[in-house]
C-alpha cells in the first residue's frame, strides 16, 4: 500500500512540480522584461510606471508547438502603423497550430531594415490582434518574438505567456505596427500583458 501511495503522489505530483517550474520562468522573464524599461535609453515608461504593468497569469497552456511553412516568393510590403505612417516587412512564413482545441494561422514576419542589425539578423516579428483586445488587453493589438534559430524541423514553439504590448499601449508619438487581417484571431488570447493599468498622459 505505501508503494502504491508513492508512485501516486510520483506520477500526480510530476506534472504540478512542471507546471510550477514554468509558472517560475514566466515571472522572471517579466521581472526583466520590467527592468528594461526602466533601462532602456528610449522608453516610454517611468520606474513608477512599470507598477502598472499587468499580466495575466502564467498558463502553460498558451504555450504552443506550430507547424511554420515558409514563403520564400514573397515580397516586402508595408505595414501601417498607429501614427499614419508604415512599416516596411516581408512575410516570413505562416504559423499553424491548435489552442484551446481550434485551428489557428498566423504570419510572421522579418524586417529587412532590423536584418541590417547583427543583433536582429534571426529576428521575427509575430503582431496580433484576438477577442481580450479593448476589454482586457490594448485595443490595437500585441505582439511576439521568436528568432529564426528557434525552427526545428519545420516547427517552432509560440508561448503567448510573453505575448507583449506596443509602446503605444502606454504613450503617443510612436510608429507601432498594427497587427494585418490575417493576423486577427477569433477566440480569446488569455495570456500575456494587459492593458495597461494607468491612464494615458496621467
Amino acid at each position: 500500500m505505501k508503494n502504491v501511495l508513492i508512485l501516486f503522489f510520483v506520477i500526480f505530483s510530476i506534472p504540478s512540480a512542471r507546471a510550477q517550474s514554468y509558472a517560475d520562468s514566466i515571472e522572471r522573464y517579466r521581472e526583466s522584461y520590467r527592468q528594461e524599461f526602466i533601462d532602456h535609453e528610449h522608453s516610454p515608461l517611468s520606474v513608477q510606471d512599470t507598477s502598472f504593468l499587468r499580466f495575466f497569469a502564467p498558463d502553460i497552456k498558451y504555450r504552443v508547438t506550430a507547424e511554420l511553412k515558409l514563403t520564400p516568393e514573397a515580397t516586402p510590403f508595408k505595414i501601417p502603423t498607429s501614427s499614419g505612417k508604415s512599416k516596411t516587412y516581408r512575410k516570413y512564413g505562416v504559423l499553424n497550430f491548435t489552442l484551446r482545441g481550434e485551428p489557428c494561422k498566423l504570419e510572421v514576419y522579418e524586417s529587412p531594415e532590423l536584418m541590417k542589425k547583427e543583433e536582429f539578423k534571426d529576428h521575427l516579428f509575430i503582431p496580433f490582434k484576438d477577442l481580450t483586445n479593448y476589454e482586457e488587453t490594448y485595443g490595437g493589438g500585441r505582439y511576439l518574438d521568436v528568432s529564426r534559430n528557434e525552427i526545428v524541423n519545420h516547427t517552432i514553439v509560440i508561448d503567448f505567456n510573453k505575448a507583449y504590448n506596443p509602446y503605444c499601449a502606454y504613450t503617443d508619438g510612436y510608429n507601432c505596427p498594427i497587427p494585418p487581417e490575417a493576423n486577427r484571431l477569433s477566440l480569446k488570447i488569455e495570456a500575456g500583458e494587459k492593458m495597461f493599468g494607468k491612464k494615458m498622459h496621467e
